[in-house]
């Protein structure tokens, strides 16, 4: 029986209850919706709406039920009850008969969701948290594994100055540090209780509302009741988060198979997170970060759909709110995997070092090096600069490295170029001399991933 009977004198028709049912997802907030309305039953006590022993009979039930659906969570499916509340309620009456009845007094289910919601939703901050850390201590041990690998670093897919691949792993444990902060950020902003909220204009029993909020683990009870049911500021934050930090794994995902193809060959993935081709034989493919990647556009949809859901919506709730829910279920999910996944990749990696090396001698990575040079000869860096360029195009036309270039035709440049200037174009000077803080240089990322470590506590 639907909680809403008695004001209709027809049933639903089926095809309508199929499309109003939330059941099929909500299912995922029942223990949510259980210690609910474990606190609720103890606020009406302090109302006199129910004894002490009355209480505790409700509780004795919610707790059997909780531990019912711990067990076979999806064995809720096979009901037909219209929503998770519903079906709470209708297991509780078929426990303690018309005293299950008296739980939901004062009580509207748009508190009730919204508080269910909000549980659901703190308790994936905690659980995405850990995954965020985990993934920033993968790629700690990726970068102090591999401080002297010395790579290519690129703009614009050109390649641009000497790096190593520690730092490029540096890189993405400063996204990720974000990610953590924002989500923390959150958390602290979703931690009040929607419950005693009522349907909009708040419940008409004097609950002590910051005692109920205790109960259930928040740190107080929202103001307001209109916005109480029809806040979902909390789903947007998580929804923008989990958008951000999976462009955060797409580019990091894009990174490595481009590390990967046989045009680059700096790594090579291991055979637990690659397939082969169903024709070509030779085939290894980096599906699990193709996948990472092209899962960041189905995350960020989900923030796309509940913000044109939300933006036109009144005070107070709306059933279009429904739809808060199948998106943020199935972004977090594939959020969370997104993150163990590509922990998985990091865990098998190969740096090919000659490989890495070789590129980065290549392509002139070392032409800034020179103009510091001339700049440390007394000459302006914008006349160093222009000087650098004519030689660039000079070596290339050679077909030859800078370094690789006789004193004579260097000094045909710049005349105060000396015999000095080749320890300074060596790829070692290159990263050596970028030791200000955040730079190439060993000291520096040495600094940076015992810094990493200590604020991950590894």
């Amino acid at each position: 029986m639907a909680l809403w009977g008695g004001r209709f004198s027809q049933a639903a028709d089926d095809r309508f209850k199929q499309f109003n049912d939330s059941l099929p997802f909500d299912y995922r907030l029942a223990e949510q919706d259980i210690i609910g309305s474990v606190a609720w039953s103890k606020a009406l006590v302090t109302v006199n709406v129910l004894s002490a022993q009355e209480q505790a009979a409700l509780e004795a039930a919610l707790n059997e039920l909780l531990a019912e659906v711990r067990s076979a969570p999806e064995a809720i499916l096979s009901s037909d009850a219209e929503d998770i509340h519903s079906w709470v309620e209708q297991k509780l009456i078929g426990q303690v008969g018309d005293l299950g009845k008296k739980l939901h007094t004062g009580r509207s289910r748009n508190d009730q969701v919204a508080t269910d919601l909000k549980l659901w939703c703190k308790g994936e901050v905690e659980v995405l948290l850990a995954a965020v850390r985990e993934l920033q201590q993968a790629l700690v041990l990726t970068a102090e594994q591999n401080q002297d690998a010395v790579m290519p670093g690129y703009t614009h897919l050109q390649r641009a100055q000497p790096v190593t691949f520690a730092h490029w792993s540096l890189a993405y444990v400063e996204m990720l540090a974000r990610d953590e902060s924002r989500l923390q950020d959150a958390f602290n902003r979703m931690n009040t209780s929607p419950l005693g909220a009522g349907a909009l204009a708040g419940t008409a029993y004097p609950i002590d509302r910051d005692q109920l909020a205790g109960w259930l683990g928040f740190s107080a009870a929202t103001r307001n009741s209109l916005d109480s049911v029809s806040d979902r500021d909390h789903v947007l934050e998580l929804l923008s988060i989990a958008s951000i930090s999976m462009i955060h794994l797409s580019r990091f995902a894009e990174d490595m198979i481009f590390f990967n193809s046989g045009e680059s060959g700096f790594i090579e993935l291991s055979d637990r997170v690659t397939s082969g081709s169903s024709l070509m034989p030779q085939k290894k493919n980096p599906d699990a970060l193709e996948l990472i990647r092209g899962k960041c556009g189905r995350v960020q949809g989900a923030l796309t759909g509940i913000m044109m859901t939300l933006k036109g919506l009144p005070l107070a709730y709306n059933k279009d709110m429904q739809e808060d829910k199948e998106g943020i279920f199935d972004a977090l999910d594939t959020w969370l995997d997104c993150l163990h996944m590509a922990a998985l990749v990091l865990d098998g990696i190969q740096v090919r070092r000659p490989r890495c090396q070789e590129a980065a001698q290549q392509g002139y990575a070392n032409a800034t090096e020179l103009a510091d040079y001339l700049v440390a000869k007394g000459i302006p860096f914008r006349e160093a600069h222009h000087i650098v360029g004519a030689a660039v195009l000079g070596a290339i036309q050679q077909g030859k490295a800078l370094e690789a270039l006789s004193l004579e035709t260097l000094k045909a440049f710049s005349p105060v170029i000396e015999e000095d200037v080749y320890p300074a174009l060596s790829l070692a000077s290159c990263l050596e001399k970028r030791c200000a803080k955040g730079g190439v240089a060993p000291s520096q990322v040495a600094f940076a991933i015992a810094d990493a470590k200590g604020r991950l506590g590894m």
